[in-house]
């Protein structure tokens, strides 16, 4: 979980199922008060059961139109209340959502939150905008940095396991080729790899997944290629012999290009450095 500073309230936030939820009992703090009472108080009000239900009709196929209506009626009498856990269990709510434990509360989706600070207060509303949108602005400068740290890891990665490796298939010998696979994607895999799924995992009995999660960057490029051309060959007519040939020679062709390129600029750039250090 994640907190942003809102006029010295800590107002945490989550994200659940790709959607961002922002605390409304951390928000409730700008008011004096029991906390539930504050959040009830809000429910309880006809235009923000209007707008709850408008928002769960636009975003949620599940919600039960029945019993919001049996909330909306009851709306505006002395002794119609409503909680978050009375609205998602009737109605089946997805945008308001009450958690228990170390970061537990009323979690709401971003749009109903920012409902509730309006209702709050406009000012605290304003600056809870501005500190969410600064926050997942830093979060996406933050994620662009580690996209690159983990490119320059498979760029490295790529160089020294060149120097240990040859990263070009090799030739299929006539065995190779003799053997006929039901498996299309098998095809691709000796193609580029030099065996099947099976073979990859009665060699590793140790490693989980497959082959292709353990490929590197040139080979899961060349592989996608490979499917390619692979579909164009198959409404050719090419049998799985010829084809599985075909492949063989132009992977062969692909990860010399791919390798060269990707070693050749960290070339470069340890010379820089070597430079840059004497």
């Amino acid at each position: 979980m994640s907190k942003i500073n809102v006029q010295n309230i800590e107002v945490g936030y989550q994200v659940i199922d790709n959607q961002d939820y922002i605390c409304l009992t951390d928000m409730a703090k700008q008011k004096d008060g029991r906390i539930e009472i504050i959040i009830q108080n809000w429910m309880r009000n006809r235009m923000t059961i209007e707008f709850l239900g408008l928002w769960e009709k636009i975003n949620n196929p599940e919600f039960n139109h029945i019993e919001f209506d049996v909330f909306r009626n009851g709306a505006g009498l002395n002794s119609f209340y409503l909680t978050p856990t009375m609205w998602a269990e009737k109605t089946k709510a997805i945008g308001i959502i009450t958690k228990k434990g170390r970061y537990g509360g009323t979690y709401a989706h971003k749009d109903i939150a920012f409902e509730f600070a309006s209702w709050l207060s406009p000012e605290f509303k304003l600056y809870l905008i501005k500190e969410f949108d600064r926050l997942k602005t830093e979060e996406q400068k933050q994620l662009g940095w580690n996209i690159k740290r983990n490119l320059a890891k498979i760029n490295y990665r790529i160089h020294t396991d060149a120097i240990k490796k040859s990263l070009v298939p090799q030739k299929l010998n006539s065995s190779q080729v003799n053997i006929i696979y039901a498996n299309e994607a098998d095809v691709l895999n000796m193609a580029l790899f030099g065996m099947t799924a099976k073979q990859w995992r009665d060699k590793n009995p140790g490693k989980d997944g497959n082959i292709r999660d353990y490929a590197d960057v040139n080979e899961l490029v060349c592989l996608s290629n490979l499917e390619n051309v692979n579909s164009i060959y198959i409404n050719e007519g090419l049998s799985q012999k010829d084809r599985l040939i075909k492949l063989n020679e132009i992977a062969i062709s692909q990860m010399k290009i791919l390798t060269q390129n990707a070693i050749k600029p960290l070339e470069n750039s340890a010379v820089k450095l070597d430079t840059i250090k004497n």
